[in-house]
């Protein structure tokens, strides 16, 4: 019999990311995309055109991971709902009155929020592309790595098409020639989930998962302060779930949950 530990990390695997972890996603991306110089006067003049680089963001690893698997790029048009909801995010990112959305975004704690949730997205992807890279390859690992990388992280790269495309490619923020923090933890997790899969990794998936999400989250902030907030949140969970299975819990993981939290 499973212990209610266990089977919370189990639940927390099974988490459907539609829609609340889709919108964050989706939330994030458009808002970077929002904040680069002369978004806003392109979604003015050529809306089409700032509506299909939005889409390259929020789809991008989709997209990348169709390429690398001769599969049709444009697949993700195929799921109408999630094109739906991104594209309402990206019209009312650009084209809310008075700037709503915007200035609501610009308080710290929602955008701790819907930071947290994208990473979250981003585990999910990554056990996606791994799973269906094996699908075509069996146990095919070094295939496997690089479809879960491209999944996860494949929004920042497909892009860098776009760029060049347009005229904005900047040589220092390429992805492929240095690669961001975000890209690097992506190829770690997919290294991981992959070595998982093909049983090299002692360690169940679901636990896998739930481990490398708190690591992600945590780890995503660049200052002290979202640091800080992350880490007392983290704790406050830990301690909610251990309280509410403190009887299936062995010994070591109660003196665990006492801990006083971080000050």
């Amino acid at each position: 019999m499973e212990s209610p530990w266990d089977e919370l990390i189990l639940s927390f695997s099974r988490t459907s990311m539609f829609p609340f972890f889709d919108i964050a996603h989706y939330l994030v991306s458009v808002m970077a995309l929002k904040r680069e110089p002369g978004a806003v006067t392109v979604a003015c003049k050529n809306p089409l055109s700032s509506w299909f680089t939005a889409m390259l963001r929020c789809f991008g690893g989709g997209i990348l991971s169709c390429i690398l698997l001769a599969e049709p790029p444009l697949r993700f048009l195929a799921n109408s709902t999630n094109i739906l909801l991104a594209s309402s995010i990206w019209y009312i990112i650009f084209f809310c009155p008075s700037d709503l959305v915007c200035q609501a975004y610009s308080f710290q704690p929602v955008q701790l929020l819907a930071a947290g949730m994208k990473e979250v997205t981003r585990t999910w992807k990554i056990v996606g592309g791994v799973t269906h890279a094996n699908s075509y390859y069996k146990n095919g690992w070094l295939v496997m790595i690089a479809i879960g990388w491209a999944r996860g992280a494949g929004g920042s790269i497909i892009t860098t098409f776009e760029q060049l495309v347009k005229g904005t490619w900047k040589r220092e923020a390429d992805d492929w020639l240095k690669m961001s923090y975000p890209s690097k933890i992506t190829l770690l997790g997919s290294v991981m989930f992959t070595f998982q899969h093909t049983k090299h990794l002692a360690i169940s998936k679901h636990n896998l998962m739930f481990f490398y999400t708190v690591f992600i989250v945590a780890t995503k902030g660049e200052t002290g302060t979202f640091r800080l907030s992350l880490t007392i949140h983290l704790h406050l969970c830990w301690d909610s779930a251990s309280r509410a299975a403190s009887c299936g819990l062995p010994p070591t993981l109660r003196a665990v949950s006492i801990l006083p939290g971080p000050h």
